[in-house]
């Protein structure tokens, strides 16, 4: 270990129960993950037609059972667990068209000479300051889009009719006298009542990233990042994916089959917000950033999921000394396979902004090509971030509102490009009526960890970006 960092041995699972227990598994929720896992293995390009008709009637079944107030029989549930395996083992198409590995060094194998070189960080002028307009960027996004969580475009654009708002660069206002379903419920992220950053999940993993590079140091592996969640992060408040791997720790599994087990869920959004951490400690260095998001992502994601976190801190790394935001998100794109569907996203979406007269255009290409995939799926989600930098004309209003507009998982989107382009921009050059109301306080879920500063965390994390930059000279 280099000077600065702690090691701690402890190993996830050493009081933990046999990989034959189910202490956590509920096997009610076997018929909804079956149901998804038919979706996620068409999606990698499995061949599934032959498995669908059992599939289909073995949840009728099971749901009739649970229906019913009974648990799962043994032999019923044998039998689901045989067609989950069956479906996630299926083979691949021969016309799927993509090359989607999750090890890394299979993934690198496939970049250019010039994407892997990126190993080198670089220590800006202003290096903390810079972190800091990630921060509070990530913040102000996130917090713009929290209110219409999971909203449609559609709803959105209803709300901002109702209220006379023409484009969103601020917060929010609450609507008064608005039809029901219109109404936001949340308190403290409206326009005039900003108090600080509300705790979300967005803003806890980051916190989370810091942490585990302060405990652990920037050779962490896939099974402390495990070890970190369960002494500080309540299950209750991790989601899809996370919950699945959180669950899988707790049933004594280790990477990478926490994240396999029973995880439909293994290439939505959850790893690409975990991002960004990993991107403020390695300016200029897209690859190493990407190498760290991906020991983090490999616990709970496969495939796309891993990508999306890995090209996110890619593009925040590459931020700090790329002359645009757009060429950001390319050293980003650098260093995910480029035969991925993710990569085919983002591609898209460079091409929209330059054939697409509007926003709202390149908007209505990427609902046409990719709105199929769930509203909380790593691959749609991307293309409204890289949309929203194109075109938010290096604002951070205009492109964290943009980012929220598109809809699908409004607050994510906000926090990713509101870093993306705070850490390009620095803290100094944010617009204040964004900023100004966190009144640099960040409320966390982390266990031990009520509140923290966002000036606290900055310098927190320029310490470690100098000691990796001092590692990896």
């Amino acid at each position: 270990m280099a000077a600065g960092f702690t090691a701690n041995t402890s190993k996830v699972g050493r009081h933990m129960p046999g990989k034959g227990s189910t202490t956590d598994m509920d096997w009610r929720e076997l018929p909804q993950l079956l149901a998804d896992e038919l979706v996620a293995s068409q999606e990698e390009g499995r061949d599934i037609d032959g498995l669908r008709q059992a599939v289909d009637e073995w949840i009728y079944r099971a749901r009739d059972v649970l229906g019913q107030g009974s648990a799962l029989p043994e032999r019923l549930r044998a039998e689901g667990e045989q067609l989950y395996a069956a479906v996630q083992g299926a083979p691949r198409r021969p016309d799927f068209p993509y090359n989607e590995p999750s090890n890394l060094d299979e993934i690198e194998v496939l970049l250019t000479p010039k994407a892997r070189a990126g190993t080198k960080p670089v220590i800006p002028p202003g290096l903390e300051e810079k972190i800091l307009g990630g921060w509070l960027g990530r913040a102000a996004g996130c917090l713009l889009g929290k209110p219409v969580e999971g909203w449609t475009r559609s709803r959105i654009e209803a709300y901002l009719r109702a209220t006379g708002v023409a484009e969103i660069v601020d917060y929010l206002p609450r609507g008064e006298g608005i039809p029901s379903e219109l109404t936001i419920a949340l308190r403290g992220a409206c326009r005039g009542e900003v108090s600080g950053m509300l705790r979300d999940d967005d803003m806890d993993y980051t916190v989370t990233g810091l942490m585990i590079l302060e405990r652990y140091g920037p050779e962490f592996t896939a099974r402390q990042v495990g070890e970190f969640w369960l002494s500080h992060l309540p299950y209750h408040l991790v989601y899809t994916a996370e919950r699945v791997a959180y669950r899988n720790l707790v049933d004594g599994y280790v990477p990478p089959q926490t994240a396999t087990r029973f995880n439909p869920y293994r290439e939505w959004i959850g790893a690409q917000i975990r991002a960004d951490l990993f991107g403020y400690v390695a300016p200029g260095a897209p690859l190493l950033a990407a190498r760290l998001a991906y020991r983090d992502a490999s616990l709970s994601h496969t495939g796309n999921g891993i990508y999306g976190e890995m090209w996110v801190a890619a593009s925040i790394a590459a931020a700090f000394t790329a002359a645009t935001p757009r060429e950001a998100l390319l050293a980003g794109l650098a260093v995910i396979p480029p035969q991925s569907r993710l990569a085919e996203v983002i591609r898209d979406c460079f091409d929209w902004a330059e054939g697409e007269p509007d926003w709202d255009h390149a908007w209505r290409k990427l609902e046409e090509k990719y709105g199929r995939y769930h509203p909380v799926h790593t691959l749609n989600n991307a293309g409204l971030v890289v949309l929203a930098i194109l075109f938010g004309e290096q604002d951070l209003a205009r492109t964290v509102g943009l980012a929220v507009r598109g809809g699908w998982d409004t607050d994510c989107n906000g926090a990713t490009a509101g870093s993306i382009l705070g850490v390009w921009l620095g803290a100094s050059r944010l617009p204040s009526h964004l900023t100004s109301p966190l009144q640099d306080r960040l409320e966390t879920a982390l266990a031990g960890v009520r509140e923290l500063r966002f000036t606290e965390l900055a310098a927190r994390t320029g310490r470690v970006a100098r000691l990796i930059a001092e590692r990896y000279r």
